[in-house]
């Protein structure tokens, strides 16, 4: 019975076409009116419990690829979104040759936690966890890591797709190279990428580019077969191509095509497309690729226990929208650096006066007018979202789960991988976020 639940939830939700495209939302007010129905849970899903991808080889039945799509059809991300590198060409962001930043440990047993949902249900952090069909998830306070626990594929050496969190990691550059001189962010996009003079971002600014206030025609509209998004997915390698396709098979490609649609600066617009631009802007403006940036800049310096990888296109262009993976306390360690204003390892990783940038936040009425109905009162800013709650928490999103939650003042980082079978954060946000705050309020008694 389990095996024809999953079949037919699979079908109802997977939104399959769309796993690899780096997208964060979909829908802009509430929860889809399909997750009124019943999911098929976290534990009946679990690929080891499935067989997916065991034996040598594994059963057909439980054979999962890229090219027939098999990989993007739940229950399957369960199992592929910790094994892109197994799938798809990738590009190492590395280590570094220096020690792993050891991360100290006063774990507490945080599982009997209450947290209250958004619809006013009580429930456990162990519930939590479930519900949001967590891979992994790391808690740390104060510098230390405080709980750890992994689930199906999750382990502590498997590195994860980040999704969407991705953009952060690009944003984060692009603030880096801002306050060392390196980049301008009221100067045009044509200054550092005067490929782009015809397209929608001819009139743009970069700040433009790293708030998402761009005018572009691009549709992450999920249900509409002939949204950009898809061409967008089909140009960098991130979902199979039909036999017979004619169109660009590059990000580079891709965006150069791109129209405008509307004014520039007016309101906040979440559109992955802006993230593969601001990519190529940071790329020009350090004249080093996407991976090998982000390992000189960040990944090298934290002490990182593995090295990261890129997803990568035709031509060995990195995904600067969802493509980046790691392992899951080396996201943590990523979160901490931020919170601490730059600092880890001994050393400051990244200017404090980048992170500052980051956490002002945008402007509330520019974010007000994209309706996110679960995140009023947030903001934007460097391709981070602001919650300018009481704690005046921060966070990194991906679809299907994924998050790094920094509270400065609950001295708190909460790094999290999962596989929740909806990819909008509007499916788990109603868990996810009181969540967090229960945990905040738990550490800082």
């Amino acid at each position: 019975m389990i095996a024809t639940a999953i079949r037919t939830h699979a079908a109802r939700y997977a939104l399959a076409l769309l796993t690899l495209t780096g997208m964060n939302m979909i829908a802009s007010t509430g929860l889809d009116a399909q997750t009124a129905q019943p999911l098929p849970t976290a534990a009946e899903t679990d690929p080891k419990t499935l067989g997916l991808m065991q034996g040598f080889p594994p059963p057909p039945d439980k054979t999962i690829r890229f090219i027939d799509g098999s990989s993007s059809r739940f229950p399957n991300t369960r199992w592929a979104f910790s094994h892109y590198r197994e799938l798809v060409p990738t590009a190492t962001v590395s280590r570094g040759e220096g020690p792993v930043a050891p991360l100290p440990r006063a774990e507490r047993d945080l599982g009997g936690v209450a947290i209250t949902t958004m619809d006013g249900k009580a429930i456990t952090f162990n519930d939590a966890m479930q519900l949001t069909y967590t891979d992994g998830i790391v808690v740390m306070h104060k510098g230390k890591i405080v709980f750890e626990k992994y689930f199906g594929e999750g382990s502590p050496q498997l590195p994860h797709i980040a999704f969407s969190v991705t953009k952060s990691f690009v944003g984060t550059l692009a603030a880096v190279l801002a306050a060392n001189g390196k980049l301008d962010p009221a100067a045009p996009v044509t200054k550092y990428v005067p490929e782009l003079k015809d397209t929608a971002y001819g009139d743009a600014t970069v700040r433009q580019v790293m708030d998402m206030t761009i005018g572009v025609k691009f549709s992450e509209n999920y249900s509409d077969p002939n949204a950009e998004v898809f061409d967008y997915a089909r140009a960098g390698g991130m979902m199979p191509i039909a036999p017979g396709y004619q169109g660009p098979r590059s990000f580079y490609a891709f965006l150069v095509k791109l129209n405008k649609e509307g004014e520039h600066g007016q309101a906040f617009a979440y559109k992955t497309a802006n993230a593969e631009v601001l990519a190529w802007i940071v790329k020009r403006a350090s004249g080093q690729s996407l991976a090998a940036l982000l390992s000189s800049e960040i990944w090298s310096k934290l002490g990182a226990e593995h090295d990261g990888y890129f997803m990568v296109d035709s031509v060995g262009t990195e995904s600067g929208g969802g493509g980046y993976n790691t392992a899951l306390r080396d996201l943590a360690r990523f979160g901490e650096m931020m919170r601490n204003k730059g600092k880890f390892n001994g050393q400051q990783v990244i200017p404090e006066a980048a992170v500052a940038d980051v956490t002002q936040g945008g402007k509330k009425d520019d974010f007000a007018k994209a309706g996110y109905g679960l995140l009023k009162g947030w903001s934007y800013r460097d391709m981070w979202w602001i919650t300018h709650n009481e704690h005046n928490a921060y966070v990194a999103r991906g679809i299907y789960g994924q998050s790094v939650y920094v509270d400065p003042t609950a001295e708190m980082v909460i790094a999290r991988y999962a596989s929740h079978p909806m990819a909008a954060n509007a499916a788990n946000d109603p868990v996810s976020l009181p969540m967090y705050m229960a945990l905040a309020k738990e550490l800082m008694k």
